[in-house]
């Protein structure tokens, strides 16, 4: 029986430790695939580095780098994470385009190598990026899938469980909408604490203070870190979507699917909880929500629709 494989395309922070994470789950052998031109020798380093790791860390599968993509042949997983990150004076067009057309080349490629893949975009402008991708591989909806309410559900369960005093294992709650600080809908209505709602735990305004913070997690993160962004959480909550696909797990898991109906919208990427499993979305649902929680949802649904007009073939 073949090993499974995942490529992780792009090895900066993020896909770095994506890798180490997932190859010491040691389910599926790991390929980082980067372009010299930008990444230099780093993914090759990478992987050596955590090849040397096995030994005392105790998997068996084999992580590799290489700079083309026929050793990527026949993944069964795809992770996108490459990109470029804003400059001093660049639009957000400019920016919007300059990642499509990496996402484009990059997924054209991996699509063509490794066709049943189940292509998972990390790349922002999230949303929008997962258009290019489903457009560049031909594949259908449930094998294009963006991440961005994992990181957004986890940071917001964190601070529930912080705010409250208990595990976040025990939070159940999810972060809905689009991927940015603006357009993230943290789903209050429906979160709860080993099955008590968390308005019964929290004072509104408390609740509020949570919702905030999780809404600029990631701006928080930068702050602190001065230069460069999140990874920890971020490659966390990718390779759990990585593995309940490997494993067929059938999770619920908050991600970007192209809607087809579900809250009124369609043919436009959003975050609702899908169910991940072999084949990659194998089922939506959608939660029941307020008033202004299904008005948010909405509005950042258009305003995807917004900037995916703006990308350029």
């Amino acid at each position: 029986m073949a090993r499974k494989k995942v490529t992780i395309v792009g090895a900066g922070m993020t896909g770095g430790a994506m890798a180490q994470r997932l190859i010491e789950l040691d389910i599926c052998d790991v390929v980082l695939q980067d372009d010299p031109q930008f990444a230099g020798t780093m993914h090759h380093g990478k992987a050596l580095d955590e090849s040397q790791a096995g030994p005392w860390s105790g998997y068996s599968m084999r992580i590799s780098a290489t700079d083309g993509w026929e050793e990527t042949a026949n993944s069964d997983v795809v992770v996108v994470t490459a990109g470029a990150p804003r400059k001093p004076g660049m639009s957000r067009e400019e920016l919007l385009n300059g990642n499509a057309d990496i996402v484009r080349a990059k997924v054209s490629e991996a699509a063509k190598h490794s066709p049943n893949a189940v292509i998972i975009i990390f790349s922002n402008p999230m949303d929008a990026m997962c258009h290019v991708a489903l457009k560049a591989s031909g594949f259908p909806r449930e094998r294009v899938i963006g991440q961005g309410g994992m990181l957004d559900s986890a940071r917001y369960r964190y601070f529930v469980s912080d705010a409250v005093g208990v595990s976040p294992q025990d939070v159940h709650g999810y972060v809905i909408a689009g991927h940015t600080d603006t357009t993230m809908v943290p789903v209050v209505s429906q979160t709860r604490i080993g099955g008590v709602p968390l308005t019964e735990l929290l004072p509104k305004e408390k609740v509020d203070e949570v919702v905030a913070r999780a809404m600029r997690g990631g701006a928080e993160i930068g702050e602190l870190y001065k230069t460069g962004s999140a990874y920890f959480a971020p490659s966390a909550a990718t390779i759990a979507m990585v593995e309940a696909v490997l494993l067929d797990q059938r999770r619920l898991m908050p991600c970007s699917v192209l809607h087809q109906g579900e809250y009124g919208i369609n043919d436009v990427y959003s975050g609702t909880v899908c169910q991940l499993g072999e084949g990659g979305i194998q089922r939506t649902f959608e939660l029941p929500l307020t008033d202004d929680e299904k008005q948010r949802v909405v509005a950042a649904s258009e305003a995807t629709k917004e900037l995916v007009a703006l990308i350029k073939d």
